[in-house]
Parts: structure tokens; C-alpha cells; sequence
């Protein structure tokens, strides 16, 4: 049976991350990629969730509050500025995920961005693990999101395929630019 969207999202990275790794959830918004992430990797494991909106950091901080999550350090900062938040050079990221777009019931002015992803897939890049997978849901059926989905689209398609590999999955019979994933596993 095929996979929505999210189910497949979450499914690849259950698959890939392990009990007790960092991971990064790279769009923190309403903290439900949060919250499963901090299950995957158990309480001795950590999330970095990040997010620029005040609503978006509220929303985490809330949902892992009514879930009892205490491994999981919420950032109100840009993704594309995760390189300060990594402790040393030998740190290892098990996975990260990203939903590219805008918050849901929310300001929709405020997007990601095709060139702060993309900053944020390279340094995450730098510190994943063999076989750790970044996966990046792509939701472009607003404004700016058709440039950022090509953006993106055209620097994972250079990714050396020797290091990485890249998977695109979606639904194409759907209306209204249905979302789609983005997977890149390092080899």
C-alpha cells in the first residue's frame, strides 16, 4: 500500500535514525515532527528543533510540554544557522527533517527559503552519519515555493552520487501542487 506524504516521511526516518542519536527537526512549526522525533530516539536521545515564528516555538514548547518530553532543545533561530548550535567537529547527526513552506494556520508571508535550505542541507550534510537520511517535505503551492522547490530541486540533483543518494517521492494525479519528499541518504 502506498504512503501518504508524512506517514512515508516518518517512516524513512524511524528506519534510519537509532535510540540515543542527535536529530534535527529543521522546521520545528506546530512541534508534530518534534514530538516524533523525540520518541525515536528515546530519552537519552536529543532534538534540535528549530523555527524563526514565535508561534511555531509556542506550539512546540506546548505540545512537548502535554507529552512529557524533556530531550529536545527548541531554538528560535533560522536553520541556515545550525552550524552554531553543533558542538564540536565529530559530531554526528542520525537524521534531520524539514517542511519547506509556512506554518499552518499562520502568517503565510513567512516561508522558507530556497538558499537558507539549502545552507542548512549542506552543513547538515558535513555532520550526518553514514546511512542517516535528511528528508525534506516540499510544499510549494504558495508564493515563492515554486522557486524555492526548483532551487532546492537543482542543488540535491548535484549532490555526488558517490556520496549520496537522492530519492524524490509523490503523488502526481493530485491537484493543487501536491506536496512531495526529498530524501538524501549519506553513503
Amino acid at each position: 500500500m502506498l504512503q501518504g506524504i508524512l506517514h512515508y516521511a516518518h517512516y524513512l526516518l524511524e528506519g534510519s535514525i537509532d535510540k540515543n542519536e542527535t536529530v534535527i527537526d529543521a522546521t520545528c512549526g506546530n512541534g508534530y515532527d518534534t514530538l516524533f522525533l523525540s520518541n525515536v530516539v528515546g530519552k537519552n536521545g536529543h532534538v534540535l528543533a528549530f523555527d524563526i515564528q514565535d508561534d511555531a516555538i509556542i506550539a512546540t514548547k506546548q505540545k512537548l510540554e502535554e507529552n512529557n518530553r524533556t530531550n529536545v532543545s527548541v531554538i528560535q533561530d533560522s536553520h541556515a544557522n545550525l552550524q552554531a548550535y553543533i558542538p564540536t567537529n565529530e559530531f554526528l547527526i542520525g537524521g534531520a527533517v524539514f517542511n519547506l513552506g509556512y506554518l499552518p494556520k499562520s502568517d503565510k508571508s513567512i516561508v522558507t527559503k530556497g538558499q537558507s535550505t539549502i545552507n542548512a542541507i549542506n552543513t547538515i550534510l558535513q555532520y550526518l552519519k553514514t546511512s542517516g537520511l535528511i528528508v525534506l517535505v516540499v510544499y510549494h503551492g504558495h508564493e515563492g515555493g515554486e522557486e524555492e522547490k526548483q532551487i532546492v530541486l537543482k542543488h540535491v540533483m548535484k549532490l555526488n552520487q558517490r556520496k549520496y543518494h537522492v530519492l524524490r517521492y509523490g503523488f502526481i494525479n493530485q491537484r493543487n501542487n501536491p506536496p512531495f519528499i526529498i530524501a538524501i541518504q549519506k553513503r
